[in-house]
Order: C-alpha cells, then sequence, then structure tokens
C-alpha cells in the first residue's frame, strides 16, 4: 500500500491571518505539520497553498509545495487540484493533513490510508474519537458523528446526535456513545476528481461540513476510531500559544 500526503495550507486564515507561518519553537507552523507527516510511511508529502509566501518558506526548509488556485470553495477541491498538477494516477491514495495541526500523530495518518487501501467499497476513510461531557456533545464546533456497525458514516453534525429526547439538555442518555469527528481524510484521486465536479448540498450549506456533499452524492465515507488522539489544532492566537509552550 502506497499513499501521498497533501497539506492545504492558506494564508487568508479568518481568525488569525498568515497561520501557516506562524512562528514555532523557531520554524513555521507549515513546517511542523511537513515533517510529522514525513514521519509516516507516506511515498511523498506535499504542501498545497493559495499563497507564494508560503510556498517560498517551505521550498526554503526543503519541503516541496504546489501553488494552487485562491478559488477553491474547501480543502477538498485544493487537493483534487494538487493530484491533477501531479498527475497522480485514479487508484492513487492522498491523505489530506490540515496545515494547522503541528502535533499530528504519524500513527493516525497511516490508520487513515490503511483503512482506505483496504476497504474498496469506500470513497472516503477519516477518523472519529469519543466524548463524554455534555458539553462537547451539544457544542455546535464540535462535530459529531454516527456510524453503523460496520463502521460506515450515517450522518456528520454541529448538533447533538443521536439526540437524547428524554434527557437532553440536563444529562447524557445511558448506553449511547458520542463521537467526535477528526478532520483527516483518505482519498482516492478518482473519488476527488468526481469531488470536484459535484455542486454543494444544501446539507453542506446546512453545516458547513464538506463530507456531507461526498454522501449527498452516494460515496461511502469509513469512520474508525483514532488509534492516537491528535491534538487540538491551532484556530486562534490562544492555541497557537499553547503550542508554543509545548514545543518550548
Amino acid at each position: 500500500m502506497s499513499f501521498n500526503v497533501v497539506i492545504p495550507a492558506r494564508y487568508a486564515s479568518t481568525r488569525l491571518p498568515g497561520k501557516p507561518l506562524k512562528d514555532i519553537a523557531g520554524k513555521p507552523m507549515v513546517q511542523h505539520v511537513f515533517e510529522q507527516a514525513q514521519k509516516s510511511a507516506a511515498q511523498e508529502v506535499i504542501v498545497a497553498t493559495d499563497d507564494e509566501r508560503i510556498l517560498v518558506a517551505v521550498e526554503l526548509f526543503g519541503g516541496k509545495a504546489v501553488l494552487t488556485s485562491t478559488c477553491h470553495e474547501s480543502g477538498t477541491d485544493r487537493l483534487e487540484e494538487v493530484a491533477r498538477i501531479m498527475g497522480w494516477a485514479d487508484e492513487q491514495i492522498i491523505v489530506g493533513v490540515q496545515g494547522d495541526e503541528p502535533l499530528i500523530p504519524p500513527v493516525v495518518i497511516n490508520q487513515v490510508a490503511d483503512n482506505l487501501s483496504s476497504r474498496s467499497e469506500f470513497s472516503i476513510s477519516t477518523l472519529q474519537e469519543k466524548i463524554s461531557t455534555l458539553a462537547d456533545i451539544m457544542d455546535p464546533n464540535v462535530v459529531k458523528t454516527a456510524v453503523d456497525q460496520a463502521g460506515a458514516a450515517l450522518y456528520f453534525s454541529r448538533a447533538p446526535i443521536p439526540y437524547g429526547r428524554d434527557c437532553f439538555p440536563e444529562s447524557i442518555p445511558e448506553g449511547v456513545e458520542y463521537y467526535r469527528h477528526i478532520g483527516i481524510y483518505g482519498y482516492r484521486v478518482r473519488f476527488l476528481r468526481q469531488f470536484a465536479g459535484w455542486d454543494m448540498s444544501p446539507l453542506e450549506k446546512a453545516e458547513k461540513l464538506e463530507q456531507l456533499r461526498a454522501m449527498w452524492y452516494g460515496a461511502k465515507i469509513h469512520l474508525d476510531e483514532a488509534l492516537e488522539t491528535p491534538p487540538k489544532g491551532v484556530d486562534t492566537q490562544e492555541d497557537l500559544e499553547h503550542i508554543r509552550r509545548l514545543l518550548a
């Protein structure tokens, strides 16, 4: 099984502009992500960016980067452009690693690639972890998952699913496990080409979750519990300071 890693890295983050280039322990954040991805079994690691400054920074530390369009609606669309630029074959597996996760464990990158490689009936593989607090379950910033017994995704939502009709919002239903989605994905290039041609779905527009576009058009998504929980990524200045302290 072989796979490549693509790291989408946008400059114009709303909450933290220039996020991929923020210094952490003497390196730009995107370098930390790149180096973690290189510790996986990936054959090739590429940063996909829409900004020359990030492209130059990656090349300065010896990494490989591809300049992509500024008009993509999602990170998945950006991955498809990279696959097209690189001329990768339809069956090539790509793992998309978010550019704001400088502590992403290499083991989960391998896990996502392995899960997709061994399941030809699925178009996407991704991960989840258990959550146990009512606050997380009710938090719209925590994306919840529902799966069937074979690990196929039934739905992703910012709402609390499954909904504890007789318990919410005071308590958690007994005997029900809740899971949070972890935003790392495995794809085949063939699927990325299909995805890029699909319009946004009503579900995606409502929840602002691009995986719902894939489900809307009938693609199967495999969910597995992460072998190692990735630390929280960097969304805000406070997150950045936290990671700086960890790596100091």
